[in-house]
């Protein structure tokens, strides 16, 4: 351990975190001493199924393969290569991934600057616009470790079906389908109909662990990533996870348990703007659904800049994550949030691994089951029914402009007002969750609803396109502290687009997911307030009007 600007900074293989020990010496014991007289970091390594407790200690068994997955993916390396060599032809490569699937390769790719189209939506016209993009060049990568996900068996139907009408045979559409999967799931009996390249992934790895296997090293390969400088980074940075001192992993979890066991139990996550790009959004859900369950955990809040509002609070754990940064402040001038409380820099493949070490280790001090995700199913169930049964019929309780509002009785009958009741409602350890069942693309502008809510709000404020978020922070709505408030957007869709083989289109379907999720938060008597844009242009720019015209909460 050294010292940089103050503080100690705890490094192996490039990877540093800066600020870890101050956090850990706030409580009144050490966490982190704790952590290594009992021998954890060394049974962690080891691969130790029992450190969660023995309900948790089934699904660690088959779980743990993380650790040390990096090792057996160079495996991989000459499939891929002979994979990107007969694919060469094929030079757009899109994603079809929910969650752990495609978070990852997501970072790689805008971290190292490689094009791959993400696809983890069900919304029509995001669809529409990925079908009419360079059909004959494009090689489609499913990935799904159960091989079950209903969006990306979707997406897999919707482009099967637009090749075919662009005129290839089936043989010929075979070969733009590459299927990531686990071995003997129902996808890959599909792959093998379909004429498909198939490769499996390690099956004991869960999904949002699963950065290092076939879902991250797959797509991005096929985008031009040189994959294995990651396997590298990983391999470097693993001789750290069995010590007691000198391991960072080790530092930034004790952290994370020690923060929250003391009562801050929010993560503001932000890039430091030192070169790796996402990674945030990554952590998110490697945070919430690890640790979002049996009424407690950790809340992630991915924000902007180092200044946005949300970064800093009496409750929030401020982290800042990047490449090769000197430890010092972050970039983004003076302010609330220019220093924060743990900051990480080193390079991605390390990255990966240290955050998914130190969120073991935070489960393991939280005595939470850091592998299982027990509220995920209770939305996909819903949707189900929603979809065999057809949605209920419901009627705003006000229209203003492009917004329909749909509130419960005795909110204010105007959309400002609306807003405010659904914010000064939430405690003081409470937090709102923007979820946008939206056009990524389209209506990304979405987006800077967060800082505006944020800036009037006070507590915490989170944001997650619907419905990749039901794959994410889904899970710590659900399973976490009862003490969030929810603001739920839909929008009208222009011109819908059919789910080949189902009886339902896509439009149909996100409506449905996002139905069941409302029912799933009310059933928990959690408040909801639904705003429908009619016109989702105009409904999104009245939206951020609104919001940035919010007073302060008090």
């Amino acid at each position: 351990m050294s010292e940089s600007f103050g503080q100690p900074v705890e490094a192996a293989a490039g990877l540093s975190v800066r600020g870890a020990d101050a956090v850990d010496q706030t409580g009144a014991a050490s966490t982190r001493t704790a952590v290594t007289t009992a021998g954890i970091p060394g049974q962690l390594a080891a691969k130790d199924p029992t450190l969660w407790g023995p309900e948790a200690e089934a699904e660690a068994r088959i779980r743990l393969g993380w650790v040390d997955t990096h090792t057996r993916s160079r495996d991989l390396l000459p499939q891929l290569a002979e994979l990107t060599s007969e694919l060469a032809d094929l030079d757009h490569v899109v994603l079809c991934g929910m969650g752990g699937s495609s978070l990852a390769p997501e970072v790689i790719s805008r971290t190292l600057g490689r094009p791959l189209t993400i696809l983890d939506t069900t919304d029509p016209g995001q669809i529409r616009t990925a079908l009419a993009d360079r059909l004959e060049r494009t090689v489609v990568v499913v990935a799904s470790k159960s091989g079950s996900t209903v969006e990306t068996d979707s997406q897999r139907r919707a482009y099967w079906q637009a090749f075919l009408d662009a005129g290839m045979s089936e043989a010929e559409a075979g070969r733009h389908f590459v299927i990531v999967t686990d071995p003997g799931s129902p996808l890959a009996a599909t792959a093998a109909e379909m004429g498909a390249f198939t490769v499996l992934a390690d099956p004991n790895v869960g999904g949002r662990f699963a950065a290092l296997t076939a879902f991250g090293l797959v797509p991005t390969a096929l985008a031009g990533v040189e994959v294995a400088e990651l396997l590298d980074q990983a391999e470097a940075f693993a001789g750290s996870l069995a010590t007691e001192r000198d391991n960072p992993a080790l530092a930034l979890g004790a952290a994370l348990g020690a923060a929250a066991t003391a009562g801050r139990d929010k993560v503001a996550l932000v890039s430091d703007g030192s070169g790796i790009d996402g990674l945030g959004d990554w952590a998110e859900q490697l945070i919430a659904e690890s640790t979002g369950k049996s009424g407690s955990g950790i809340l992630p809040v991915v924000v902007e800049s180092p200044t946005s509002p949300g970064a800093t609070g009496e409750d929030i754990l401020t982290i800042s994550y990047g490449g090769a940064l000197t430890a010092g402040e972050l970039s983004g001038g003076e302010g609330p949030g220019s220093t924060p409380d743990v900051a990480v820099n080193g390079p991605l493949g390390a990255q990966f691994l240290a955050w998914e070490y130190a969120v073991a280790v935070a489960g393991v001090v939280l005595g939470i089951d850091a592998f299982n995700q027990p509220n995920v199913t209770e939305s996909k169930e819903n949707t189900n029914k929603i979809l065999a049964s057809g949605a209920p019929t419901e009627q705003p309780s006000f229209t203003e402009g492009a917004i329909e509002v749909y509130a419960p009785a005795g909110v204010p009958n105007d959309l400002a007002g609306a807003v405010r009741w659904l914010i000064d409602g939430v405690d003081d350890d409470g937090y709102l969750a923007v979820m946008a069942y939206l056009d990524r693309g389209a209506d990304a502008d979405a987006a800077r609803l967060r800082p505006a809510l944020a800036e009037a709000a006070g507590p915490p404020v989170t944001f997650g396109w619907g419905p990749r978020f039901l794959h994410s922070t889904g899970q710590y709505h659900k399973g976490g502290p009862q003490v969030g408030s929810f603001l739920q957007l839909t929008g009208t869709v222009d011109v819908d687009l059919p789910v080949p083989g189902k009886p339902y289109s896509f439009g149909e379907l996100q409506a449905a997911q996002a139905a069941g999720d409302r029912q799933a938060l009310a059933d928990r008597k959690r408040p909801v307030l639904r705003l429908h844009l009619t016109d989702r242009s105009a409904g999104v720019a009245q939206l951020l009007e609104a919001a940035g015209a919010l007073p302060k909460r008090r």
